[in-house]
């Protein structure tokens, strides 16, 4: 029923571009390992665009050999033969000198982790990553906080499908930090879908399977998940999470929460500490009762003592009319600058904010350093200060690519003063 088909899973080339996008820069000539790749549409766009000329390496893992030959004709049809190597195996059971630790720059997952279960993708398949290495997977979740009675009938018994907000969640427990989140659209759906209920309806008019009771039950099954796609398709959808793991090299060693009440005048502290003035101080202090204050938003990183080492803050502000996030201040006891503090700071307050369903974050600050959280230029989303500033400091992330970005000027809280 499914050979010939584009894709086992949703998604698009589109959003294969998106996540490779979020892994950021990778070695030259990356290995990547993609694990249940199906008839490998994943697999041959990484290695024909990861790692940018210098292109990748791919090993392409399915239990299916329908599937793998598919994927070695179409490697060797577009010319990419000598550079995806395909394996029969057990993707949650890799062995032997090709899987050993740290094999891999690169672990791609579209579509196949919930064969194992969300968890035991992020367990067993840590140890393949090289330092420095990224795991990429898409998974389906609940879209809405309390999804119908159809839509669990369906899924409780084949997945215990989780929010945004969990799977994040059960991705830091297992040790990674996020580097970026894509919410698939419905287009992709309809890549996998489409041409799949046209097989269906091919197999069901034909002799084929007709008194074959595996094929029967096969069309009975795909026939009932293409009904709660339509009917109950606004209460779940797959969402592609880029993941490393922390370690202490990078700084994320770092123990960083929420502050409390008990923190507020170490934060002070920092705040001056960090900068020659008191602005910075006095903002925090002033934002603090402003209506633009987000609490759970103001996070601090803690030193080997327990003491603040470092502090960063997320406030209410609007572009064109429509709500942002300001990054301002970030700051760092001197005593622990340049030791991964502030980095480990930035990225627990990004993450926060990701997880409670925010969509763009703005930061004007040094075009050198904020780039390695995402951040790129606003201007490229037609974003601009409201006050003559350098094109590259004025930067923008969006956590959240399903959401449109606005464009326009950006209105700060008033304790911005400008």
């Amino acid at each position: 029923m499914h050979r010939g088909l584009p894709r086992q899973a949703p998604g698009s080339d589109a959003s294969t571009r998106r996540l490779l996008s979020l892994c950021g820069p990778l070695p030259e000539r990356p290995r990547v390992l993609d694990l249940g790749c199906g008839p490998g549409r994943s697999a041959l766009l990484l290695a024909a665009e990861a790692g940018g000329a210098s292109r990748a390496e791919v090993t392409a893992v399915d239990l299916h050999a329908p599937f793998l030959q598919e994927l070695r004709t179409a490697a060797a049809a577009r010319g990419l033969a000598g550079r995806v190597r395909t394996v029969e195996a057990d993707m949650g059971a890799l062995t032997g000198e090709d899987f050993g630790d740290g094999s891999f720059d690169l672990v791609w997952a579209e579509g196949s982790a919930y064969i194992l279960g969300f968890d035991a993708a992020l367990a067993r398949w840590k140890r393949l990553l090289a330092p420095g290495g990224t795991l990429v997977l898409t998974e389906c979740q609940w879209t809405v906080p309390e999804p119908s009675a159809g839509a669990r009938a369906f899924w409780d018994p084949r997945c215990a499908l989780r929010t945004t907000s969990g799977d994040l969640a059960a991705a830091r427990a297992a040790g990674y930090r996020v580097l970026g989140v894509h919410h698939l659209p419905d287009a992709d759906w309809a890549e996998y879908y489409g041409p799949l209920a046209e097989r269906v309806r091919a197999l069901s008019g034909a002799d084929a399977g007709a008194d074959d009771p595996a094929m029967a039950a096969a069309l009975a099954g795909t026939r009932e998940e293409l009904a709660v796609r339509e009917r109950h398709g606004h209460e779940y959808g797959y969402t592609g999470y880029v993941l490393r793991p922390v370690t202490a090299g990078d700084g994320d060693a770092w123990p960083t929460r929420p502050e409390t009440a008990a923190d507020v005048a170490a934060v002070r502290e920092v705040n001056l500490a960090a900068f020659e003035t008191p602005l910075e101080a006095d903002l925090v202090d002033a934002l603090r009762t402003d209506g633009a204050w987000l609490p759970g938003l103001s996070y601090v990183a803690e030193a080997p003592d327990g003491s603040v080492a470092a502090h960063a803050l997320l406030t209410a502000c609007e572009v064109d009319g429509v709500r942002a996030l300001a990054l301002a201040p970030v700051a760092v006891a001197p005593a622990f600058q340049r030791s991964g503090a502030g980095s480990a700071v930035v990225r627990a307050l990004l993450a926060a904010a990701r997880e409670r369903g925010e969509s763009l974050v703005l930061v004007l600050g040094h075009p050198e350093y904020y780039p390695r959280f995402g951040f790129t230029p606003a201007s490229r989303f037609g974003i601009r200060a409201p006050f003559e500033v350098p094109d590259e400091a004025m930067m923008a992330l969006v956590l959240d690519d399903s959401v449109p970005v606005p464009a326009g000027t950006i209105r700060y809280p008033a304790p911005f003063g400008v």
